[in-house]
């Protein structure tokens, strides 16, 4: 078994959200001394602050801020008796710290030019992300930290694993491959954010062939097309990549917390009021 800050050090080196779960007061008997601490993941647990029903309720409430997205502190006062199925008798009050939380996971199907000038930009930011490809040779040889490198053979597989709530960029070297992301993209529809590279022209191309597949207005008004703020200029890969982060920035900003983004919101609305104003001048 790790000891909780073994298991803290590699939760937060993987970029994987946790929550600290710290004894600071214990009065009468309790199982375990003030001070004593776990970690609670999504699916893990690390050291223990005694067991028993209490630990039971510990991870219940970690878990739920994890789910939540939750970052402030919080603190929460037991009484060990029988409403908790123990029978110590004392009282114990829980600090508990969300450690290492993401805001955003954050998907790029492509590693082309722009696709290599963008994944660094993202790595920079408080978020998680899927580098996704099937030629190997596309990627570079040093990956960021905090980045998963994923060469598939098939990547349209690769959408079923992705978080709810995830932020999907396409930009891969093939339009065929490009149309049938963005089909499985919509139809799972749980996305913060998606992007796809292109034109006004491609969009409309797009358009057409997904009505054809089924997929109505109001899913389509869900696609970054052309993506990237519009007040960033310029075609170099660099520049693209600039606009797609800002974009992305604005979102998680507006989002965080949420599960999906509003369908056809537009970017003047994801701006904080200061820069909204200024924005529609």
């Amino acid at each position: 078994m790790y000891n909780w800050i073994d298991a803290l050090a590699d939760l937060q080196s993987q970029g994987e959200p946790c929550v600290l779960v710290t004894i600071i007061e214990g009065l009468g008997s309790t199982p375990r001394n003030a001070g004593s601490k776990m970690v609670i993941s999504a699916t893990q647990t690390f050291d223990t602050i005694g067991g028993g029903h209490l630990e039971y309720k510990a991870m219940q409430i970690g878990r739920d801020m994890l789910a939540s997205g939750k970052q402030d502190t919080h603190l929460e006062r037991f009484s060990l008796g029988a409403s908790l199925g123990q029978c110590c008798g004392g009282a114990t009050v829980l600090l508990f710290e969300p450690m290492g939380q993401v805001q955003a996971q954050i998907a790029v199907f492509g590693a082309g030019h722009v696709g290599r000038a963008l994944v660094p930009l993202l790595a920079s930011l408080p978020c998680r992300v899927r580098w996704i490809d099937s030629r190997e040779d596309e990627f570079p040889e040093q990956i960021p930290h905090g980045v998963r490198k994923i060469v598939a053979e098939e990547p349209v597989d690769e959408i079923d694993d992705l978080p709810a709530g995830s932020y999907c960029i396409v930009m891969t070297h093939n339009h065929q491959l490009d149309l049938e992301l963005t089909a499985a993209i919509l139809k799972r529809n749980d996305f913060a954010y998606f992007g796809l590279i292109g034109s006004k022209t491609k969009r409309v191309k797009f358009e057409h062939r997904l009505r054809d597949r089924g997929f109505d207005s109001a899913a389509l008004q869900r696609m970054r097309c052309p993506m990237g703020l519009g007040e960033v200029k310029g075609k170099l890969p660099v520049e693209i990549a600039i606009s797609i982060t800002g974009e992305i920035i604005a979102t998680y900003n507006a989002n965080f917390g949420q599960q999906t983004a509003s369908a056809g919101s537009s970017i003047a609305k994801l701006l904080p009021a200061s820069r909204r104003s200024q924005a529609s001048n």
